[in-house]
């Protein structure tokens, strides 16, 4: 069986506008798939975040820090 040129080229051109909506199509498909990961991203990171917000609550405060006395400052001879 011998290959012809109308087994690999498809001898129908498509026109400009069909060509523009397969475009339009693939983008908007593309653009929507980014959109519903960072979507899914994220409610994730807002769960952990509330996650996070509600152990930190649950734990004691941190114990306050002492504040230094002031130190006197000697003063200089000329």
């Amino acid at each position: 069986m011998t290959a012809t040129k109308g087994e690999f080229f498809n001898p129908a051109k498509l026109s400009s506008r069909d060509k523009a909506e397969a475009t339009d199509h693939t983008a908007r498909a593309i653009i929507a798939a980014e959109a519903s990961a960072r979507d899914k991203k994220t409610e994730k990171l807002r769960a952990l975040r509330l996650q996070q917000a509600a152990e930190g609550a649950e734990a004691s405060p941190p114990p306050a820090k002492k504040r230094r006395s002031t130190a006197k400052v000697a003063k200089r001879r000329s």
